[in-house]
């Protein structure tokens, strides 16, 4: 079975071709509503056409990547270098990369944060605007080419996730969101790192459960929700603001 939408060029209606790409996601969720994580990303690349899977390279970032490496080393993986990372980011990105023999990393970048935050100040007056310069407009660039993307979002990161399927329709686009660790409880990330001997984003260790852009995430205190570093103080869960079609959607970060 193929995830895709119909040539509504060919006859078809985009009307038609939304219905079947719901059918398509419903279907998938209720096949796979009791399965493993494993069995989810197998029918994401499997199965699912030409699929992507965005990646952080966070705090729980090697869980997903092992994932997709064990049944395909070659899947496009893309990385969105905001250009205000963490050092500790980059350098963890290269290393998993040569540790999981990925060989299909895509680094992405926008084209235009020299003229929209030359003095690299966006982030301290529109944290909404700087997201979406950075991250969500040059994610959906780089997805265009694609059906779907693989995602590292779950239920317990936050309250605007807490409903989420293993399959989606992304808004305004027909592209299908797979989130094969929707269900996963952070028990489960701890179990699957250690059953598998894989490395921790050196920045964990010194406070940072959730891993950001720099200026924007900070140390979280024993007790606090493991999302409190981020945007912390702000009303804000989410990567970022777009705008699809001219409709404004939410886009969630890959962790």
């Amino acid at each position: 079975m193929v995830l895709l939408v119909p040539n509504t060029a060919a006859g078809g209606s985009d009307g038609d071709a939304a219905a079947t790409l719901a059918a398509k996601v419903a279907d998938l969720n209720d096949r796979y509503r009791h399965h493993s994580a494993t069995s989810v990303m197998e029918a994401a690349l499997t199965e699912a056409g030409n699929i992507a899977l965005v990646s952080s390279f966070g705090a729980e970032s090697v869980v997903l990547l092992h994932m997709a490496a064990v049944i395909d080393r070659h899947v496009p993986v893309l990385f969105i270098d905001t250009e205000l990372l963490f050092t500790e980011t980059l350098v963890y990105q290269t290393e998993l990369t040569e540790r999981l023999h990925l060989s299909n990393v895509q680094i992405i970048r926008a084209a235009d944060i020299a003229l929209e935050d030359p003095d690299n100040t966006l982030h301290l007056r529109d944290t909404d605007t700087c997201c979406a310069l950075r991250k969500t407009r040059p994610l959906q660039k780089a997805l265009s080419g694609f059906d779907g993307w693989i995602t590292g979002r779950k239920r317990f990161q936050a309250g605007t996730r807490a409903t989420l399927d293993f399959f989606e329709i992304e808004d305004g686009t027909g592209r299908i969101k797979i989130n094969p660790l929707a269900h996963w409880a952070p028990d489960d990330i701890r179990a699957y790192m250690e059953e598998n001997r894989l490395p921790r984003h050196p920045l964990v260790a010194k406070g940072y459960p959730s891993i950001g852009c720099a200026p924007c995430t900070s140390p979280v205190k024993p007790g606090e929700d493991p999302r409190a570093g981020r945007w912390r103080g702000q009303q804000k869960e989410e990567c970022g603001i777009h705008f699809v079609n001219g409709k404004l959607v939410r886009i969630g970060a890959s962790e």
